[in-house]
C-alpha cells in the first residue's frame, strides 16, 4: 500500500435508543453513513461509540457496525477499549477501524500515570480526607502494519478522548445535574479545576507513551488522534506535542508531535462550533519523520451546527457535533 488515509471521528454517543425514540439509530445512521463514505479512510479512529447487548451474547459494537456497513469500512477489524470482561464498555468506546493487520494493541488507564488524590473544598458533606480523582477512558495503542509488501512497517495509532470541560460533580453542589445548575460558583470553579485535573492526567500518559514507544525505537512512527476537548495553544495539546518552544531543550526535538491541522487555513480551521465560534477540538498530532510523506488533510465541517444553543438537540441535529479530520500519508 502507497497511499493512506487516516481519520479521526467523534460519533457522539452512538448508540440504540427506544423503538419509539426520535432520532433512532436508523436515522441516525442514514445521515452519518455519507459521513463515513466520504472519510474514504484506511484507518479510523472513532470516539464516543457505545455497545449494545444482545439476549446471551456480550455486549457489542452493533450500532457502530451498522454504520459502517456499506462503507469502505465495512467488515474491518475493530480494535476497542474494553473494560475487564472483555466485552466493550457500555458508552463511550474508543475503536480503530482498519482492514488492514493489527500487530498488536492495548489499552491504558493510570498505567504509567499514577491516579491523583485531591480533597474537595466545597463537598457537602466535607471530604475526611483526600480522594482518587479516576479518569473515566482509557487510552487505546494500536501498532498496525501498512505495508504487506514490506512486514515491519508499523504505525502506532493512539486514539484519545481527553476529560470534557464539563465540571466533575460534587457532592451536595449541584441543584440540576440535566441543566447544569451548580448552588455556588466557588463549587463550580473546583468542578472544572477537577474536570481539567483529569484532562491533564491523560495528556501525561500520553506523552509518557510516546516517550515510551520512542525510547525503544527512535524512528517510530506515531500518530496521537482523537477529541482532546483542547484547542491546540492549551495545556493539554502542548503537553502531547512536546515542543521545545515550551520545554525549552533542543536535544528533545525529535520527540516533537506536529499538529497537521497547521496546513488547514485558519478560517477553516475547526471541528465543533460552540456560542457562535469554531473551535478545533480534535487533532491529529504526528512524530516529524510522518511529514516527508503527508500529503494533506481534510475536515469535513460545512454541516457543523452550534451545539451550544438550546434548540440544538438531537430531534433537529441527529449527526454528530463534531466534524471528522482526516489525514493522507504516502509511502511510495
Amino acid at each position: 500500500m502507497t497511499q493512506i488515509r487516516i481519520a479521526t471521528f467523534n460519533l457522539e454517543n452512538l448508540d440504540e435508543t427506544a423503538p419509539t425514540a426520535h432520532p433512532s439509530l436508523a436515522e441516525r445512521v442514514k445521515l452519518m453513513k455519507p459521513q463515513i463514505s466520504r472519510l474514504r479512510a484506511d484507518i479510523a479512529c472513532f470516539q464516543e461509540v457505545h455497545g449494545q447487548e444482545r439476549p446471551g451474547q456480550p455486549r457489542a459494537l452493533l450500532a457502530l457496525k451498522e454504520l459502517l456497513a456499506g462503507t469502505s469500512l465495512d467488515g474491518s477489524n475493530l480494535i476497542s477499549t474494553k473494560p475487564e470482561n472483555d466485552a466493550v464498555f457500555d458508552m463511550r468506546n474508543l475503536v480503530v477501524a482498519t482492514h488492514l493487520p493489527v500487530i498488536k494493541h492495548q489499552q491504558l488507564k493510570n498505567d504509567l500515570v499514577a491516579e491523583p488524590h485531591y480533597q474537595r473544598l466545597t463537598a457537602t458533606p466535607p471530604d475526611t480526607e483526600p480522594i482518587p480523582i479516576g479518569i473515566e477512558r482509557p487510552i487505546l495503542h494500536a501498532q498496525i502494519d501498512i505495508d504487506h509488501a514490506e512486514p515491519g512497517r508499523l504505525l502506532h495509532i493512539v486514539t484519545v478522548h481527553l476529560k470534557s470541560k464539563i465540571p466533575t460533580e460534587i457532592p451536595g453542589q449541584v441543584i440540576d445535574p440535566q441543566k447544569g445548575i451548580w448552588r455556588t460558583a466557588d463549587a463550580w470553579a473546583e468542578g472544572s479545576f477537577l474536570s481539567s485535573m483529569k484532562r491533564m492526567s491523560q495528556a501525561l500518559e500520553v506523552r509518557r507513551l510516546v516517550d515510551q514507544i520512542l525510547d525503544e525505537d527512535p524512528d517510530a512512527r506515531i500518530i496521537v488522534a482523537g477529541d482532546f476537548n483542547a484547542e491546540p495553544e492549551e495545556v493539554p495539546v502542548l503537553a502531547i506535542c512536546g515542543n521545545v518552544e515550551d520545554n525549552g531543550n533542543g536535544d528533545l526535538a525529535p520527540g516533537v508531535l506536529v499538529p497537521i491541522e497547521h496546513t488547514i487555513p485558519s478560517e477553516a480551521r475547526y471541528t465543533l462550533f460552540h456560542h457562535g465560534r469554531g473551535q478545533m477540538l480534535d487533532h491529529m498530532l504526528v512524530t516529524r519523520n510522518l511529514l516527508a510523506h503527508y500529503r494533506g488533510t481534510e475536515i469535513h465541517n460545512e454541516l457543523l451546527h452550534d451545539e451550544s444553543l438550546a434548540f440544538a438537540t438531537d430531534v433537529k441535529y441527529p449527526e454528530s457535533d463534531h466534524a471528522p479530520v482526516v489525514a493522507t500519508f504516502d509511502f511510495n
